[in-house]
């Protein structure tokens, strides 16, 4: 069970595992001043808050370390509580001993995201922020961390909570309705409601299918790299990632399972996929790969498709297109066409307009490759709405919008108020799970139980 705001002050260290330079151990709860001056050579209480003060830690007798005392007095810091941050040099040793220290000293070694499930429960940041705060720290690129910085700030947020407080504000004029429903009136124009739902419709409708580009942004692009032997997917993978990962031979059938890797392009990191070759073959385990390429065809949001330059012909394009449609169901990805090779031809093949030419040995076209996939990303990204990028957002919602359809539904049939307002209350419900204005035990369990510790 979660209870979200405790008085016991918890310990952690707050910087990556292992030895480093310096190492950063964090306090906080109401003892926090209280245990850990003692032990350290300066005067925390005398400090003012947000000042850093030079020192030795010791345990008795004994100098654990010089360290740099940081203190933070609530409610002004990020759990809300008192908050004292050690820097000590990052002996593995001394972060042990200081740990110990503090814990003998009635801290408690804290949980996996307990400073941020503590920073909730005080009202420091609602539960679509914490969530962005573990983002922030797993972002490994430029447009995942922009991501995690607008839902972190309270971007997305807002957005659900302006959302909440159009609609609680008809959900109060239904419910006063019922007090009076003997007299017979409405306070709530239903015109205006049907125009209100149709509004926040739109808005859901827009953060759903932003979900598609904000989800992939996040845990990198899948980008699968498919054609016949030869046409020179390996060397293509070598070329994108700049060094020679795949296995390049004129054998046809010399990659027989997936070779993947990632690369960072204009800040968004794609993860390109290099497959077996597409044929006709008796080789049972060539034949594996092949239905596998098929596989990451399918799971991929882009798909290169590799023809050879020399030899391509409109007609085999378009039944190259009716086979991807068919294997792949390649309505909701895209399919970018690269006629390989050109490198071999004395001039410039005529292809159809949407075909790119380019030479994977000699890199030609693959400056013309790289800002063809990044801009098709950011296409998905510059929406005037936010961008979810969380599977649980994700579903609440989809609930939401469910809610917000039986309201609409029950506003065609001009069904009762007390109707009404039992699919309002669900369409609340849902959008208030996100933010964390409704919550559950479990939930909060699985979210914070994610966190590393210290954060």
């Amino acid at each position: 069970m979660y209870q979200l705001v405790r008085t016991d002050t918890i310990c952690a260290i707050s910087t990556a595992p292992g030895v480093g330079a310096i190492a950063v151990i964090r306090l906080s709860g109401d003892k926090a001043i209280e245990i850990c001056n003692p032990l350290f050579s300066g005067d925390i209480e005398a400090m003012d808050s947000h000042t850093v003060k030079y020192g030795a830690m010791r345990k008795g007798g004994i100098l654990l370390d010089e360290v740099v005392v940081t203190l933070f007095k609530g409610p002004n810091s990020y759990t809300g509580e008192d908050i004292i941050e050690i820097g000590c040099h990052g002996s593995g040793f001394i972060q042990e001993q200081i740990l110990k220290t503090l814990i003998g000293a009635g801290a408690r070694l804290a949980g996996p995201g307990e400073f941020t499930m503590r920073a909730f429960g005080n009202g420091k940041m609602d539960l679509s922020q914490a969530e962005g705060v573990a983002d922030l720290i797993a972002a490994e690129s430029e447009a995942a961390h922009s991501l995690a910085m607008n839902q972190m700030r309270g971007g997305f947020s807002r957005e659900i909570n302006g959302l909440r407080d159009e609609l609680i504000h008809f959900a109060s004029l239904i419910e006063l309705e019922l007090d009076f429903a003997e007299e017979d009136v409405q306070f709530a124009d239903r015109q205006d409601l049907m125009d209100l739902v149709d509004k926040i419709g739109v808005t859901i409708k827009s953060l759903l299918d932003s979900f598609a580009t904000g989800n992939v942004v996040k845990n990198g692009v899948p980008v699968a790299i498919l054609g016949s032997p030869n046409q020179g997917k390996s060397t293509l993978l070598n070329t994108l990632l700049n060094e020679e990962r795949a296995i390049v031979s004129s054998i046809a059938g010399t990659t027989r399972d997936t070779v993947e890797d990632i690369v960072a392009l204009d800040g968004i990191q794609f993860r390109f996929i290099d497959t077996a070759g597409l044929r006709d073959t008796a080789d049972e385990i060539e034949s594996m790969g092949i239905e596998r390429s098929w596989e990451k065809a399918r799971e991929a949001v882009i798909v290169l498709y590799l023809v050879d330059a020399n030899t391509v012909t409109e007609e085999e394009i378009v039944d190259l297109k009716t086979t991807f449609d068919r294997k792949v169901a390649g309505d909701k990805k895209k399919m970018i066409v690269l006629a390989n090779k050109i490198d071999l031809l004395t001039d410039r093949p005529k292809l159809p307009p949407d075909v790119l030419a380019i030479s994977a040995k000699e890199g030609q076209g693959i400056d013309e490759l790289k800002e063809e996939l990044t801009s098709l990303i950011k296409a998905g990204l510059n929406t005037t709405s936010s961008v979810i990028t969380n599977v649980r957002h994700f579903d609440a919602l989809t609930n939401a919008q469910s809610s917000l359809f039986e309201v609409r539904t029950g506003l065609d049939n001009s069904i009762t108020g007390d109707f009404l307002a039992v699919d309002i209350r669900k369409a609340l419900h849902h959008l208030g799970e996100i933010t964390g204005v409704i919550t559950v035990d479990d939930l909060l369990g699985n979210i914070f139980g994610r966190f590393c510790i210290g954060k």
